[in-house]
């Protein structure tokens, strides 16, 4: 591959023979068991044959379709089994891998950035990438004072790529659709073209992430790289080692899947009342486990491009609406959902339904500790995708309020990732000590009261 497809038809062309290529499979599969194979066995290769091409182009493309194949790849677990086997390496290996960009390319991004003497602020650059992801690759490095950094490198021509992709993306929503059961992939996509100018300014990711390495700069548990050079499409921070989440999900003993677990449920709600930011890329590809000095292990972060700007941390409405339903309080809970405009005024609920619908969901928190699969995931999935049953239909009529869109994917997101660790968090723990709202403070009136 020579560079980055820039061109919009080239990428259009790509694009489009996703959905021919799924039906090109359907009409091999009907042949297939004309010729005798069975439907299972058929429908498996049909499966593998579709998640090889899916790899092949989202990877190929990066920009907003591998961006795309990235925030999918974390719902697997709502997959069916039977489904989500030839899914599940496909859409992981998007995680951690992507075609590399030419050193060529590199090094002229790096002329135009860093100046015809670029080489000289390093003591070592590796010109194979460390890693490659949907708007820049990753090349390890030592700078000029000795520090191991990572030097991430935007890939030409990536912002216009995003776009293109993602518009064309929408138009195939439909299609893309049953991949996840329960899942409106649409608002997905058009949340992730919203954000495109600010993942490509790398001043603005390299602000979150200094916020972060900053707060988290002693912290036991977590660790954030700190920032060392920032120019337009050029980002230089401190390397960090450390075992992909990826390999911990793929062969990681039970104690470091749970381990592993509860750090990522601390950070995502520790960061935004530490920081005001949420880090809003939950996929394994952007956390590493670091051995701590006690033999234990420590959550590397990174990655923070896309962050949602909470000044106050999480909203307040969100610990209290939890804690509410969790105590049986329907009334108070559906108030206050349709204050927040998660019922719209021209739609009326029963108070004890929308309860019945929100208890499932939130029983990792019921339990002092809970242990999240791919079995319970696909069960929640199934349950409110399902057109039969009462969470489908009560599900069709609530609403998801902009200013709750992005906190509502990571913690989707994030619970994805738990359930492929398969991992137990007692993650009652982390919302008394994080979530605004979720526990009364002494003095204060209680909603609903």
């Amino acid at each position: 591959m020579s560079d980055l497809p820039r061109k919009a038809v080239t990428r259009t062309a790509k694009l489009a023979a996703l959905p021919l290529g799924f039906a090109g499979r359907a009409t091999w599969g009907l042949g297939k068991r004309i010729g005798g194979k069975s439907a299972e066995i058929v429908g498996r290769e049909l499966q593998q044959r579709t998640a090889e091409q899916l790899f092949k182009v989202l990877g190929e493309l990066k920009g907003g379709a591998m961006k795309f194949g990235q925030a999918l790849s974390v719902f697997e677990s709502a997959l069916p089994e039977e489904v989500a086997g030839p899914y599940r390496a496909a859409l992981t290996k998007l995680q951690e891998a992507a075609p590399p960009m030419p050193t060529s390319t590199v090094h002229s991004v790096l002329v135009e950035r860093l100046g015809e003497d670029w080489r000289d602020l390093f003591l070592e650059f590796e010109d194979k990438p460390a890693a490659a992801a949907s708007i820049g690759q990753v090349h390890r490095a030592v700078w000029a004072d000795g520090r191991e950094v990572a030097v991430k490198v935007q890939y030409p021509g990536a912002g216009e790529a995003l776009l293109s992709d993602l518009t064309q993306l929408s138009r195939f929503a439909r299609l893309l659709g049953p991949l996840i059961p329960g899942m409106d992939i649409k608002p997905l996509i058009t949340e992730l073209r919203d954000r495109v100018s600010e993942e490509l300014d790398y001043g603005l990711e390299a602000q979150a992430q200094q916020a972060h390495a900053s707060e988290f700069a002693d912290d036991p548990d977590v660790v954030v790289p700190e920032v060392v050079h920032q120019g337009e499409q050029v980002l230089i921070t401190e390397w960090i080692d450390g075992i992909p989440l990826s390999e911990v999900i793929a062969d990681g003993t039970q104690e470091v899947r749970d381990r592993a677990g509860q750090l990522l449920a601390r950070f995502l709600f520790s960061g935004p009342a530490r920081t005001g930011l949420l880090h809003a890329d939950p996929h394994p590809g952007n956390f590493r486990l670091l051995p701590d000095e006690k033999g234990g292990w420590r959550l590397g972060v990174l990655d923070f491009g896309t962050v949602d700007r909470l000044p106050g941390g999480l909203p307040t409405t969100i610990g209290e609406s939890l804690r509410m339903t969790l105590d049986g309080e329907a009334d108070a809970v559906y108030e206050m959902l349709c204050e927040e405009g998660f019922v719209k005024e021209t739609v009326e609920l029963e108070p004890d339904a929308v309860l019945d619908y929100l208890l499932p969901i939130i029983e990792p928190m019921l339990v002092e500790e809970f242990t999240f699969t791919r079995g319970w995931m696909r069960s929640q999935a199934a349950r409110v995708a399902d057109p039969r049953s009462p969470a489908y239909q009560l599900g069709k009529r609530l609403n998801l309020p902009p200013s709750y869109l992005l906190i509502h994917r990571v913690t989707l997101s994030t619970i994805g990732v738990l359930c492929q660790l398969n991992a137990t968090v007692r993650m009652r723990t982390e919302l008394e000590a994080w979530l605004p709202g979720f526990v009364v403070e002494e003095g204060e009136a209680v909603a609903g009261a």
